[in-house]
């Protein structure tokens, strides 16, 4: 199985931290996120990958050259525009020999991606969404109503639901579907696969996950690195 991670997105929500570097680049420890991710796509035998990058591009394709220090192969593509999530997959779809990895350069999770391949093959799917359970709390009181009336009230209910964890399996097949031109994200491209009669299936993460979007998330995932609740 190949891999594409994408790494070309400017860390705005990190700043100041990404002025100088990339969000990829970032450390967690003493070790840059992309190079962690890197190290569990080799531990799972993914060996060929594919970064598209983007701001500071350079940066990452000095920092990570061919891959060979990491026991894997390193192409790169470039986007001098920003193409989103899916629309990216335009430019590698002659590159993609079947169903591959795609995810964003900032996520550090220890989920297995064998186990991930293993249940999208089986459930026969054209895109498997990793996804996370997310329990938020409302902060007020919760009113059920009947017109005008009052009929019930919680106080601070907490609502479960599943989030996009930012990993996916997916068939070549659809990147049919995705338009010629302009930014195409993820969210859209499986809202057309079910549109278009494609398998869409989910895969729960139940190991580690963090989505280092924020500086509060990219302090948290630093401290599980140095209080060991993460694996370098």
């Amino acid at each position: 199985m190949q891999a594409v991670i994408m790494a070309g997105g400017m860390g705005t929500r990190l700043r100041p931290l990404t002025y100088a570097i990339p969000k990829p680049l970032l450390p967690i420890g003493e070790t840059p996120i992309l190079e962690l991710i890197l190290r569990r796509l080799r531990r799972a035998g993914i060996r060929d990958v594919l970064i598209a990058t983007g701001y500071r591009s350079e940066l990452i394709e000095t920092y990570f050259g061919d891959g060979r220090k990491w026991g894997v192969r390193i192409n790169y593509t470039r986007e001098t525009a920003p193409l989103g999530t899916a629309g990216i997959l335009r430019r590698l779809r002659h590159r993609l020999r079947g169903d591959f990895l795609l995810m964003n350069g900032d996520v550090l999770t220890e989920l297995d991606f064998r186990v991930m391949h293993r249940a999208h093959h089986s459930g026969d799917a054209q895109i498997t969404v990793g996804v996370r359970a997310l329990e938020t709390e409302i902060p007020y009181g919760v009113l059920e109503c009947r017109g005008d009336d009052i009929v019930a009230i919680t106080e601070k209910p907490r609502l479960r639901s599943l989030i996009s964890a930012g990993v996916y399996i997916v068939h070549p097949g659809v990147i049919g579907l995705i338009p010629a031109r302009g930014r195409y994200d993820m969210p859209q491209l499986i809202t057309a696969a079910i549109a278009a009669g494609r398998r869409v299936i989910k895969f729960q993460i139940k190991g580690y996950w963090m989505d280092i979007g924020h500086l509060d998330d990219y302090q948290r995932a630093v401290d599980d690195m140095r209080h060991h609740r993460v694996r370098p």
